[in-house]
């Protein structure tokens, strides 16, 4: 699973015109699903996701979490975080889990987050949607299950 964090100041999803879906203050959260993909993956985002810090203390530092600024989430299933753009000129998604294997577990990564407190809104799976984001920094984080390798000089 992948999860594209990004902290707004408010943030809403369209479709048909119609607005199905709007948060304030909190983050944006496009959501890839992959074959392999679980439960325990979901579960794992969410909590990371609620207790990550990435909002501004008194002193201007990022040492607040979603459950300490008491923000929202709004949740959109991306399917495009699994393109694979690397050969000719169409990517390829054959990455990206099918919808039968997606949509439940986006809904459990949903059901987590608001396990942990967190108000959650969601977008609509697999409808054509009109994703209005308001970036608040900006700050837009990548979250993955498996971090990436530290850098050979060692730095963290």
């Amino acid at each position: 699973m992948r999860v594209l964090v990004q902290r707004v100041r408010q943030g809403a999803v369209h479709v048909g015109g119609e607005t199905v879906a709007r948060i304030g203050s909190g983050v944006v959260l496009l959501v890839g699903v992959t074959h392999t993909d679980t439960p325990a993956e979901a579960e794992w985002l969410a909590k990371k996701v609620a207790h990550l810090r990435i909002f501004e203390d008194e002193a201007g530092k990022m040492n607040r979490s979603l459950k300490d600024v008491g923000g929202e989430a709004l949740v959109v299933s991306q399917f495009t975080l699994y393109a694979d753009p690397y050969e000719g000129r169409r990517p390829s998604f054959i990455h990206a889990a099918p919808p039968e294997h997606a949509r439940p577990l986006i809904e459990r990564f949903a059901d987590a987050l608001r396990a942990e407190g967190v108000p959650v809104q969601m977008g609509v799976f697999g409808a054509h949607m009109l994703v209005e984001i308001h970036n608040d920094g900006p700050v837009t984080i990548w979250l993955e299950r498996a971090a990436p390798e530290p850098p050979a000089s060692g730095r963290s």
